[in-house]
């Protein structure tokens, strides 16, 4: 089997979810398959010898590549599958990903699957374990191949094999000369904000925790733990904790030594931020709620009546 990885590049580095894909890659193909990975890039040779765990590095060089575009980077796809015809492409369930997996199922008319967990190989092909209702069920999917599969950040760990040393330079597309999408500009991250990737320690409230006013109780159980506050995005989105708050796909990945998790859900926008802690701990009242199945421990109780008695407890 093989199998053809997109790489995606923030901020002239390479994702920690694509070396995730290599690693889902690498099983799903076993040692007689192969795995390229795709590289677009404005200077891709900051990137060779970065990748581990593939066969073949494949570069495309081109200048409008030099910031993300998700134009760009389809039309690189379309060549890279034209040149190599792989039986499998795998991106990251990702902001990216969403830009460019159902763009590229569309045009291609190649199946896809996004939100997966797991993949296996199976008799017609490649069998895919996918999450739906924001996490609460969970699907069983077969597909021929080729297919395009989407994989969520955090389901499988990084890969840390050597890097490859066989690099393949494919032509910049010509289309990359008459995109209709340009980049005006990439506004960064404030620096003096509070960095929670770099916490050891965080307690992540989520909708569970009810109000503003009532992330105070939380905020003095982190201090006594010596964690930074953290929430999940309805809580960013009711403005209860500033955006360098958020955890999950459209805020920060965190992958502190402990995570302790109050009133969260556990949606998959939100595990893909999180699920490379060391230690999590998960505290919510709904005994169904989906970050159970990816929690160290937890407990089934009020987080209310939770944090009240840890809080005494640490007073002690």
């Amino acid at each position: 089997m093989h199998i053809l990885v997109h790489v995606e590049i923030h901020q002239n580095a390479i994702a920690g979810s694509s070396r995730e894909l290599v690693a889902a890659a690498r099983q799903l193909a076993g040692t007689e398959g192969k795995i390229s990975a795709l590289v677009a890039h404005a200077s891709p040779d900051l990137f060779k010898g970065q990748i581990g765990g593939v066969d073949e590095t494949v570069i495309i060089n081109d200048a409008a590549l030099a910031e993300y575009n998700p134009e760009a980077q389809l039309v690189c796809l379309h060549a890279a599958i034209a040149a190599s015809k792989p039986d499998l492409v795998l991106l990251a369930y990702t902001s990216a990903g969403i830009d460019l997996g159902p763009a590229l199922s569309a045009q291609s008319t190649l199946p896809l699957v996004s939100y997966c967990t797991k993949i296996e190989r199976s008799s017609s092909g490649v069998t895919a374990f996918c999450q739906i209702y924001g996490g609460k069920l969970s699907a069983k999917i077969d597909l021929p191949t080729p297919s395009v599969v989407m994989l969520t950040p955090g389901a499988y760990r990084e890969d840390t094999n050597d890097p490859a040393t066989l690099v393949v330079n494919l032509p910049a597309p010509p289309a990359l000369a008459a995109l209709k999408t340009k980049v005006f500009s990439v506004q960064a991250p404030d620096p003096n904000a509070i960095d929670i990737t770099m916490s050891d320690r965080l307690v992540c409230v989520g909708r569970g925790i009810g109000g503003k006013d009532n992330i105070d109780q939380a905020r003095e159980l982190a201090t006594k733990i010596g964690a930074e506050i953290a929430g999940s995005r309805p809580v960013i989105d009711a403005g209860w904790l500033p955006k360098e708050r958020q955890v999950g796909k459209s805020g920060r990945k965190v992958k502190p030594r402990l995570y302790l998790a109050l009133g969260v859900s556990g949606a998959p926008e939100h595990l893909e931020g999180m699920s490379g802690a060391e230690l999590i701990v998960a505290i919510n009242s709904d005994p169904r709620a989906p970050i159970f199945d990816h929690a160290h421990y937890g407990a089934k109780v009020d987080l209310f009546d939770f944090v009240e008695a840890m809080t005494n407890r640490l007073a002690d």
